[in-house]
C-alpha cells in the first residue's frame, strides 16, 4: 500500500463512525475502497469506529492504536454466500454513539445496517456524510426484478438527501446525481496504489503457467463474474481477437454466482479465480489487453488498477474510464453500451503490437499520480466541512477546526 505522510499537527483530529455493510477480507471494489480510506484516514491522524456485520461464526472486532470495530448481526445476500448485509439495528447504534458520541458519522452503504445509523445519527443530531458506490438500481434487469428499479431508484434518492453530504468519484456521476434531485453531492476520487499495481509485477511464470511466451498477446479481464458485468462481450470480443491473432490468451480473475456456467461454456479460457494483494498485481501485470465491458459501474476500480499495471485498457465511455482514458492516447473508449463498437476496437488494439504498446506505456503515466495521500487530504476537507455545517451540536470540534483556521 501506498506509505502516506501523517496529517499535519495543527489539524483536528476527527472522531469517525464509519459503517459499512462489507468490509475486507471480502473482495469487492466497496470493501476495497473502504479499506483505502480507514488506512487513510487513519494515517492522517484521524481515529475510526467501524461498524459492520458479522461475516462469519469466528469473526472477532479488531481494535488497535486509533482504530476499534463493532460488529453486529447480519445475513447472507442471496446470491452471494460469501457476503452478508446488516440487518436494522437503530437502538443499538444510538446506545452507543449517546455512550461514545462521534463527531461525524460516515455511511458507505445503504442496506438496512446503513439506513439504521442514518436513523440513529439524524435521531441524535450528529453530522452525517455519506458514500454513493453502487448503481443498485441499474441491476435489477439482471435478476429479473426491473420492476423494482423506479423504486430502488428513489430510496437511495431518498436515502442520501437526508444526509449532510454524497461523495461521489466522479464529476460524471456528480452530474447524473445532481439531475436525478439528488442534494449537496461533493466529488472525492478515488486513488490507486501505484507501488502495488505496476508494470514491473509482471512475471514470466505466471504467464507460462498461461501458456503465454513473452510476444504472445494476453487478454485480461478482473471481474466480479456476474449477470450484472455484461460479460458475454468479452467472449464475443475475445472470438474476434483471435481470428487476428490465434495465440492470443484470455484470463479472467475473479469468482460470482456466473463463473460455473461460463467456466463450463468457454473451456479454452484461463479462469484464474479469486486473487488478492500481490497475486492480483502479478495477474495485472502479465497481461497486456484489458478489456471492461460493465455498464453498471458507479466508478470501477479494476480500470485504474490496470492503467497502473500498464495495460491498455478498453472501456465504455462512463465511470473511471470517461474519467481517466484519453482515447486513443492512454487506451480506447467505446460509446455507452456500443457493443459494435467495443468488439471492433478490440480487434484493431490487438493487430497492432506498436500501437498497443504506446498505450500500455501512457496508461501507467495517467494514473501515476493518482494517489490515495491526495484523495484522503479531498476527503478530510469534506468530512471537516458537513461537522462545520452542523452547527452548535459539535463545540468543541469547532474550536478545534477555528484554531486551525485562526492559524
Amino acid at each position: 500500500m501506498n506509505t502516506l505522510n501523517p496529517i499535519p499537527k495543527n489539524s483536528a483530529q476527527l472522531n469517525i463512525a464509519l459503517v459499512t455493510e462489507t468490509y475486507l477480507p471480502e473482495v469487492n471494489g466497496v470493501a476495497i475502497t473502504i479499506a483505502r480510506m480507514v488506512e487513510g484516514l487513519l494515517q492522517r491522524g484521524h481515529r475510526i469506529h467501524l461498524i459492520r456485520p458479522r461475516q462469519h461464526a469466528q469473526d472477532v472486532a479488531a481494535q488497535h492504536d486509533a482504530y476499534q470495530e463493532s460488529l453486529f448481526s447480519g445475513m447472507a445476500i442471496p446470491g452471494y454466500a460469501t457476503l452478508n448485509i446488516g440487518l436494522p439495528a437503530k437502538a443499538r447504534l444510538v446506545k452507543l454513539w449517546t455512550a461514545q458520541r462521534p463527531d461525524i458519522v460516515h455511511i458507505a452503504t445503504e442496506g438496512p445496517l446503513g439506513w439504521s445509523a442514518l436513523a440513529a445519527a439524524r435521531k441524535l443530531k450528529l453530522p452525517i456524510s455519506s458514500d454513493f458506490h453502487t448503481n443498485f438500481q441499474n441491476y435489477t434487469a439482471h435478476y429479473g426484478i426491473a420492476w423494482l428499479r423506479k423504486p430502488m431508484a428513489a430510496y437511495l434518492r431518498h436515502f442520501h438527501n437526508k444526509a449532510g453530504c454524497t461523495l461521489v468519484p466522479t464529476r460524471a456521476l456528480h452530474h447524473e446525481l445532481t439531475q436525478d434531485g439528488y442534494q449537496n453531492v461533493r466529488v472525492v476520487a478515488r486513488g490507486v496504489d501505484t507501488e502495488l499495481f505496476n508494470p514491473a509485477k509482471r512475471d514470466a511464470a505466471l504467464r507460462s503457467a498461461w501458456g503465454a511466451a513473452e510476444d504472445t498477446p494476453v487478454v485480461m479481464l478482473v471481474s466480479r463474474i456476474a449477470a450484472e458485468k455484461n460479460l458475454p462481450v468479452v467472449f464475443e470480443a475475445f472470438a474476434n481477437m483471435q481470428q487476428v491473432e490465434a495465440r492470443a490468451k484470455l484470463v479472467i480473475v475473479g469468482d460470482g454466482p456466473a463463473r460455473a456456467e461460463l467456466q463450463a461454456q468457454h473451456p479454452d479460457v484461463i479462469f484464474a479465480g479469486m486473487q488478492t494483494g500481490e497475486a492480483l498485481a502479478q495477474h495485472y501485470a502479465s497481461g497486456d489487453i484489458f478489456l471492461y465491458p460493465s455498464l453498471t459501474e458507479t466508478y470501477g476500480n479494476v480500470t485504474v488498477e490496470a492503467m497502473a499495471s500498464g495495460l491498455a485498457t478498453l472501456a465504455y465511455d462512463y465511470a473511471a474510464a470517461h474519467q481517466h482514458i484519453r482515447h486513443e492516447v492512454n487506451g480506447l473508449l467505446a460509446p455507452y453500451a456500443d457493443t459494435a463498437t467495443f468488439i471492433k476496437q478490440a480487434t484493431g488494439l490487438i493487430a497492432n503490437p506498436a500501437r498497443l504498446q504506446r498505450m500500455r506505456v501512457a496508461a501507467r503515466d495517467t494514473v501515476a499520480s493518482l494517489t490515495w495521500q491526495r484523495i484522503m487530504s479531498d476527503m478530510e476537507a469534506v468530512l471537516i466541512d458537513t461537522i462545520g455545517k452542523q452547527g452548535e451540536t459539535h463545540v468543541p470540534l469547532q474550536k478545534r477546526v477555528a484554531s486551525v483556521a485562526a492559524d
